[in-house]
């Protein structure tokens, strides 16, 4: 088959960049990879790129094709060239570029390191027994436990964009592998460190990173399930913390969020204070609603039977919000809950 790609040329060293289109045969099965290896050998041997294993285990093959992360390796060309698509493939983002396809990866590596990825038991000596866990512990982190570190997810973070020193996607679904191992001793250390500034809280919840996982670790979900952890264990001194708490608080009581007391509930009476003439001017264009009186839903139990259905599930009050929809059960299953919840209450 025909295959057509526009390949982003880069040289750190001179600091070129170039868009050079690229025509080759290869066989319909082919992959990205394939037809970069087929560029590479018959047209351009100065192309470069990363590869190893190409059976997407070693993650070395990550790039944007079209603007989004991907594995070369696992991305299948026979479509795309039927389609009499020219995709675009350039390095993966938020990384610095060496030469082409290739990134620094030290920046990567470094946050890895900073979580601390080994266990960490809580004693000094081995004992006699083998310390033994069942399958059903260990269900927990399995997502977490496939990461094959290709930094996709890196690639496509928008807090990493916007700060640098954010600990990262791929780096927090590591941390919550170890936090949440039985194995490990070290929760509340770990937990409060990544609290920290830079930390779990500085997610923007974009879901990029979960979209582009080629292995479906699902960062995103590890991130809330280390928010839920942390509030757990009552580490919740970061605003984003507070400000899941307040959620809580503000839908269980009235079936809304009220906003006028989100402010001083997530950032203190100083803040909101600093902040009056803001919502003076907010409040002047009808966008805040009045504090006084409380407004409550028509349906208030139904959020109240959430609340309690949630908290039956073994997730409490703000741990359930910091998840999302994984606590919930997804939309779907919050729908018919509060349609149970209904019939319910029609039946009492």
């Amino acid at each position: 088959m025909q295959v057509a790609l526009k390949i982003w040329r880069y040289d750190s060293s001179t600091g070129q960049r170039a868009l050079k289109e690229y025509e080759i045969d290869a066989p319909e099965e082919a992959t990205l990879l394939d037809c970069l290896d087929i560029v590479k050998d018959k047209r351009d041997g100065s192309l470069s790129y990363r590869k190893s294993c190409r059976m997407m285990i070693c993650g070395s093959c990550g790039m944007r094709m079209d603007g989004a992360a991907v594995l070369a390796c696992k991305t299948g060309m026979y479509d795309i060239a039927q389609a009499g698509k020219v995709p675009v493939i350039s390095a993966m983002g938020n990384l610095p570029i060496i030469k082409d396809l290739v990134v620094d990866m030290a920046s990567f590596w470094e946050k890895m390191r900073s979580v601390e990825p080994w266990l960490q038991p809580g004693y000094d000596a081995a004992t006699e027994k083998e310390n033994i866990v069942s399958a059903a512990k260990m269900a927990v982190i399995h997502k977490e436990s496939l990461c094959i570190n290709c930094g996709c997810c890196t690639s496509e973070c928008n807090s990493l964009e916007s700060d640098p020193d954010f600990t990262g996607p791929a780096a927090l679904a590591k941390a919550m592998r170890f936090v949440g191992d039985p194995r490990d001793g070290n929760t509340v250390e770990r937990l409060e460190k990544h609290s920290g500034e830079h930390g779990i809280w500085d997610c923007t919840r974009c879901y990029f990173c979960q979209e582009r996982c080629p292995k479906g670790v699902d960062p995103r979900d590890a991130i809330a399930k280390l928010g839920a952890e942390a509030m757990k264990h009552g580490i919740d001194r970061d605003m984003g913390a507070k400000h899941a708490k307040w959620f809580v608080t503000s839908a269980r009581t009235t079936g809304w969020l009220r906003e006028t007391e989100l402010v001083p509930k997530t950032q203190g009476i100083r803040m909101a204070i600093k902040e009056t003439k803001f919502a003076l001017n907010l409040a002047r264009h009808g966008k805040v609603p009045p504090p006084f009186p409380p407004h409550v839903a028509k349906n208030q139990k139904e959020a109240r039977q959430l609340y309690k259905l949630v908290k039956e599930q073994g997730v409490s009050g703000a741990a359930g919000i910091v998840q999302g929809e994984k606590a919930l059960g997804r939309i779907e299953f919050v729908k018919e809950a509060a349609h149970q919840a209904k019939h319910e209450g029609a039946a009492k």
